[in-house]
């Protein structure tokens, strides 16, 4: 860019800034402040310890004086806190406390109950429990002081001391840590928003580019603008109505072929030359019809460049609840049916998504119903709809905790005998291959139909009596014999439907996918009770849930402080989540990727619909080992994927995907405005401000600004375009951009 149009942009972006607030002055004002206040542990007066008493003590908070010496393991305390401003019914289950001793290993103690002091509103007492929670816990080797933070809604408290057994030892403070004693709150404190200097913007833009991150497949400078114009919850109601998929990138339509694996030539073998030898076109047919090849291709530019991105993101994540995979389905044509359901259904009714998945022809393949008869049952699916799909094995309270005995036992959402009865409901659906029958449409001579929903073949179907899941308020416990198996599909999936799990199960899943791997049982519960009624009486609307997630308090606000908030960026998401921050197009530029990168992610463990098993790429249940975290991404990182996480930065940045036979087009990213911030100031300072912002949000620590900028002044400054490469890489392979907080 030459120094006249340098001057030219600088001055419209100056004037469009201007300009700007005068255009649009009510910007995003139907979004209310997303920020939350930090809460406040209290301490003693002149120490940082916290004060403390046994749960069955005489409580002395106005003494500020608590019991100096330690606690046993086991027990139960009251601690207190402040600065928390809780919306009607939110308690005890919204806070977490977590503990770090002289060893530097953390655990996770139960918050119990919480309730306000009577004369101070404003100042809570919280029971917990000196247990971990997760099942970590191992004592100290010598008895002495952990320190203990609280955390609420994605933010932290001050650190205070505890002593376990006895009190003192030689663990070392946070850098800042000062008394917070109760009379230094004697007045309500203001709630205001945690947000650092760093985080500032134009109003609330940490939140709105977080919300990107959760929402779409990645921030981009249009969106981010269309969001300060219009608010959090006007783009969702578009976004509800968009067109899918982009008129532009409409579902690769490739007829079936034969599905038997020993005859594949049969569908491409007349693009063999004369002496049966590959040609291009029989390279293409195979990667066509034979591979998920174009799906992946299709995929990845509706997330580049769809404008239906909440739509394509749900459906991502619904993909990995309901699990099909093309390590078994065959053809694209085939997995493609199968992801129209999951976008149809993405924000409609979860009942009507159970019904077209249960009838769906790669899920009948997949896990088998295609092929279960009343003389030969299979238990796949009936299993696998029940345990991954919908209640999940444990009993769960309504916040989706995990119900147990009198000993501490789980207790089994249902037994074998269930799956058993279960089986027999879901026998006799097979593919639609009646040419005589209208709901075969789609049939293909020569080949197994698999566009059109399974067809019951009422012969194939076991008509004794069933018994199903049984639970308060339950639907359709016992099925009579001799019903029809149309008529019995639907009590079976209505039995299942209102199964008091499904809310909190489904929810949590979706919380884990879109905001936070680990979410606080308060945030489930809130989403799990607009799974159960969408304000008009209706259950399993997903657009409700959808909305309860992104907007909930636990998901909004610019910073969150709590270290173990957020989600590692599992491989599709850690690449779009870069390319579309940086222009993503094709590898010489001139026009939009072909789409080619699935390769990328397969290296790091997630090569898009090729799931190894049915239990996804990682376990929604996966604790990072040696913590107190829930971490399903982690479940997939490993020192090899790490290694591939960076080769995939260095990709990008230093190189491109290039053109060659299965990627026409290639794939690269722009860095030209980061190059000209880069040329425009030695001092490397600007392009790292401009990156901060883009990347994290304003969120780099100087720790990790003052590493950065060493490197980058490294590079020598008469190469602005290696310096900007320099700067992107670190960042996309650091910690802190790789774990969407």
């Amino acid at each position: 860019m030459n120094s006249r149009n340098s001057r030219f942009l600088r001055r419209a972006l100056a004037a469009f800034f201007i300009i700007l607030p005068l255009v649009f002055p009510a910007a995003a004002q139907e979004d209310s402040d997303p920020n939350s206040p930090a809460p406040i542990l209290i301490s003693e007066n002149n120490s940082t310890r916290a004060l403390a008493f046994e749960q069955n003590s005489i409580r002395r908070e106005q003494t500020a004086k608590s019991r100096n010496r330690g606690f046993s393991i086991g027990s139960k305390i009251v601690i207190y806190a402040t600065n928390v401003d809780l919306m009607d019914g939110e308690g005890a289950s919204a806070f977490r406390l977590y503990v770090q001793d002289r060893q530097g290993k953390k655990y996770r103690f139960p918050v119990i109950s919480m309730e306000a002091l009577p004369d101070k509103d404003w100042i809570y007492a919280l029971t917990v429990e000196l247990r971990d929670e997760i099942g970590f816990w191992e004592p100290p080797a010598a008895d002495g002081d952990v320190l203990i933070r609280l955390a609420w809604r994605g933010l932290s408290s001050n650190q205070v001391r505890l002593g376990l057994g006895t009190s003192g030892g030689d663990i070392k403070e946070e850098k800042g840590a000062v008394p917070t004693p109760l009379r230094n709150y004697d007045v309500r404190p203001a709630a205001t928003a945690s947000r650092t200097a760093a985080s500032t913007g134009y109003r609330w833009s940490g939140d709105r580019m977080r919300f990107l991150e959760q929402a779409t497949f990645g921030p981009t400078a249009a969106l981010d603008a269309r969001l300060r114009r219009i608010g959090l919850r006007t783009w969702l109601a578009e976004q509800f109505e968009a067109p899918y998929p982009s008129a532009n990138n409409p579902y690769p339509n490739f007829p079936l072929k034969n599905s038997d694996a020993g005859n594949r030539t049969n569908g491409c073998g007349m693009f063999l030359d004369a002496n049966g030898n590959s040609t291009l076109d029989y390279r293409n047919c195979l990667r066509n019809h034979y591979q998920q090849y174009p799906l992946q291709n299709w995929f990845f530019k509706e997330a580049f460049y769809g404008e239906a991105q909440l739509r394509h993101r749900v459906a991502w994540a619904l993909s990995q609840i309901w699990v099909t995979s093309g390590v078994d389905i065959q053809q694209s044509s085939h997995m493609i049916e199968y992801h129209k359901i999951l976008s149809k259904h993405a924000f409609g009714n979860y009942r009507a998504l159970m019904k077209d998945m249960t009838l769906n022809p790669a899920m009948g393949d997949y896990l088998d119903m295609a092929r279960s008869t009343r003389t030969n049952p299979n238990e796949n699916y009936p299993r696998e709809i029940l345990q991954l799909f919908t209640i999940g094995l444990f009993m769960l309270n309504q916040d989706g905790t995990v119900q147990v005995d009198a000993e501490g036992v789980p207790l089994p959402s249902y037994d074998q005998a269930t799956v058993n009865n279960f089986t027999k409901v879901l026998t006799g659906w097979g593919f639609c291959n009646n040419s005589t029958n209208s709901a075969c449409p789609n049939i293909t001579v020569g080949t197994v139909n698999f566009k059109d929903p399974l067809l019951l073949n009422q012969n194939n179907h076991d008509v004794t009596a069933k018994t199903l899941l049984s639970y308060t308020n339950a639907r359709n416990t016992s099925i009579a014999a001799g019903l029809n198996g149309s008529a019995e599909i639907e009590m079976a999936l209505d039995n299942i439907f209102y199964h008091p799990n499904v809310a909190p199960f489904v929810s949590k899943l979706l919380i884990q996918h879109l905001v936070t791997s680990d979410p606080t049982p308060a945030y489930v519960g809130r989403v799990a009770a607009a799974f159960n009624d969408n304000g008009t009486g209706v259950r399993g609307d997903l657009k409700a849930v959808v909305r309860a997630i992104l907007l909930d308090p636990e998901a909004r606000g610019d910073v969150k402080t709590d270290p173990n908030y957020g989600k590692l960026r599992e491989p599709v998401q850690l690449l779009t989540n870069l390319l579309r921050s940086f222009n993503v197009r094709s590898a010489n530029g001139a026009q939009q990727s072909d789409g080619v990168v699935a390769g990328l992610a397969g290296a790091m463990a997630q090569n898009p619909f090729y799931s190894q098993t049915v239990f996804n790429y990682y376990s929604p249940d996966y604790v990072i080992p040696g913590t107190a975290l829930l971490g399903p991404e982690f479940n997939i990182m490993t020192t090899g994927t790490a290694i591939s996480r960076a080769n995939f930065a260095n990709t990008m940045v230093y190189s491109r995907v290039n053109v060659s036979e299965t990627a026409p087009l290639g794939t690269s990213i722009d860095l030209s405005e980061m190059q000209a911030l880069a040329a425009s100031d030695a001092t490397g300072n600007r392009l790292l401000d401009a990156l901060n912002q883009k990347m994290l949000r304003g969120t780099m620590s100087a720790n990790m600004r003052n590493a950065i900028s060493t490197a980058v002044q490294a590079v020598p400054a008469s190469t602005p375009l290696a310096r900007a490469q320099q700067a992107v890489y670190l960042i996309a392979t650091s910690s802190q951009y790789q774990v969407q907080r």
